[in-house]
């Protein structure tokens, strides 16, 4: 027995995964409330850098699609970027060219080989602000998001026919599944020297990256990613690490005041599990989870991907 098609749908979880599948539910006339252990400016969401681009995140076959609808609704909403939080902004990859990307890759307007590696004008997204929006929509959709810890997803297919299990990292202990795993972020927070385009590369030999990223009224530096680190707690010499590292591409970061020191844990999986199970006297499981470092890149495509899932009959 499937749920009827106009039945409520419980979305575990507050980051953006969740948010933009409730938003996704709501658009097709799904009754839905939200059910989030820690309020958005808590989730990892609040702590990404937030500029869209597929990284770290797997099944290859499915990435270019989901990032494309996520880019579509970013570069909309770049017109308004005070209500949105969202930018179009110049920057390069420094250790990418487009002969190593995706057929997705053509879809996107501007991206370039130069001397200094690919470059592009791409969405950054100011996640506190743009999480405060989301939050603001669900609120028009007449979305409710509670307060809530579960120890156990059957908690929410007790109280609804259909839950959407955006859990993210929690989900290795929810579903459980054990593939998923943390691979931490460290980043530094310091007064914009007057740099006004991003910057990215990745050291395939370490766990350190390079890059900086402007934000309104601060200049966010980074970082790193650290498989299997629990640890939330900023570490003294690797943020002394990332200046060096960002200075070493512009110097006049080495001498900008230090704002605050953040760490999220992205969480990672083999490959992203959007997947739908049937639990019996008709309730369904949605999972939407396993997006790494580039949830906020494929959330409205991975959002639609689930939605259609319940709808599924």
């Amino acid at each position: 027995m499937i749920s009827d098609s106009g039945s409520e749908v419980i979305v575990v979880g507050g980051g953006v995964i969740g948010m933009t599948t409730a938003l996704e539910l709501a658009r097709r006339g799904r009754p839905v409330r939200v059910w989030s252990r820690d309020v958005a400016e808590r989730t990892t969401s609040a702590v990404a850098g937030g500029l869209w681009w597929p990284y770290r995140i797997d099944p290859i076959a499915k990435v270019g699609a989901w990032s494309l609808r996520s880019l579509r609704r970013y570069e909309e909403w770049a017109a308004r970027p005070e209500e949105t939080g969202v930018r179009l902004v110049d920057g390069v990859h420094g250790d990418s060219r487009l002969d190593g990307l995706g057929a997705w890759a053509a879809e996107v307007a501007g991206l370039r080989d130069t001397p200094q590696g690919l470059a592009a004008r791409l969405p950054l997204i100011d996640m506190p602000a743009h999480l405060a929006w989301l939050r603001g929509l669900l609120a028009q959709a007449d979305i409710t998001v509670e307060a809530r810890t579960v120890a156990s997803l059957d908690e929410a297919l007790d109280a609804a026919p259909t839950v959407v299990n955006c859990t993210g990292l929690a989900a290795r202990e929810l579903v459980p599944d054990e593939s998923v795993r943390p691979v931490r972020g460290q980043l530094v927070i310091v007064e914009n020297p007057g740099v006004d385009t991003w910057f990215t590369t990745v050291d395939p030999a370490s766990d350190g990256t390079t890059y900086f990223l402007p934000q309104p009224g601060r200049l966010l530096l980074g970082g790193t990613a650290e498989e299997d680190a629990w640890s939330l707690e900023p570490d003294p010499a690797t943020a002394e690490g990332i200046v060096k590292r960002c200075a070493a591409v512009r110097p006049e970061i080495a001498g900008a005041r230090i704002l605050d020191h953040r760490v999220g844990l992205r969480p990672a999986r083999p490959a992203v599990r959007i997947e739908r199970e049937v639990r019996g006297a008709g309730r369904v499981l949605v999972h939407n989870y396993g997006h790494g470092g580039a949830g906020v890149t494929v959330a409205w495509g991975c959002a639609e991907e689930a939605a259609e899932l319940v709808e599924a009959g």
